[in-house]
């Protein structure tokens, strides 16, 4: 690494599939740290990012050191997603035909602090807003007590970060989702609760 940025390219739909074992890899090993401490699983991984790649207006932003992904960032129109992730919202009023949904942000540590990671929300929020029919733009994050005993020292979340981007925690509009963690034995539900921003928002 050289300490300059890591080359960011966008890929919509099936132009990706060429990146996507490198993308399933880099998701496992950034969400094997905390908070979501995932133990990985592969067969997941190959049906969660599918869904991402047959969708025609989603987006992968990947970014390069060299030949290797060491950052990727997706998004997806929330109606091509499953019943779990639209339940949420259409709860609360919002057609999921009006939102844009990210799905993650992943990036290797050694390459944060170099602008990476609003360079994702740029290029996903412009994506959205090229498509023409988008109210809001919005993601999930997984909820941890703040005394949870396994968050490292010295560990910062995002929401500082979010909310300066104009995103705005919805207490309530949570969804659940099962992921076996580090130590257990089998898979258990978290709650992710939702963030939204409207589209048409300056940051």
């Amino acid at each position: 690494m050289s300490g300059a940025a890591p080359r960011v390219a966008c890929f919509r739909g099936t132009q990706v599939a060429a990146h996507l074992p490198s993308l399933a890899r880099l998701r496992i090993a950034v969400f094997r740290t905390y908070p979501y401490l995932y133990e990985g699983d592969p067969a997941y991984e190959e049906t969660y990012l599918a869904t991402y790649a047959r969708s025609p207006d989603s987006l992968f932003v990947l970014a390069f050191d060299g030949d290797e992904v060491v950052g990727a960032s997706t998004g997806l129109p929330l109606a091509d997603e499953g019943e779990t992730f639209r339940q949420p919202l259409s709860a609360h009023g919002i057609d999921a035909g009006e939102v844009f949904y990210f799905g993650e942000s992943v990036l290797l540590p050694q390459y944060r602090g170099l602008g990476v990671g609003h360079r994702f929300f740029d290029e996903r929020e412009a994506h959205a807003r090229s498509l023409g029919r988008f109210r809001w733009t919005a993601f999930a994050a997984v909820d941890r007590a703040p005394d949870d005993p396994r968050r490292p020292q010295g560990h910062r979340d995002n929401d500082a970060f979010w909310q300066a981007r104009g995103y705005r925690r919805q207490p309530g509009m949570t969804m659940h989702l099962s992921w076996r963690e580090i130590g257990e034995t089998g898979e258990t539900e978290k709650p992710l609760t939702f963030w939204l921003r409207p589209l048409e928002q300056t940051p």
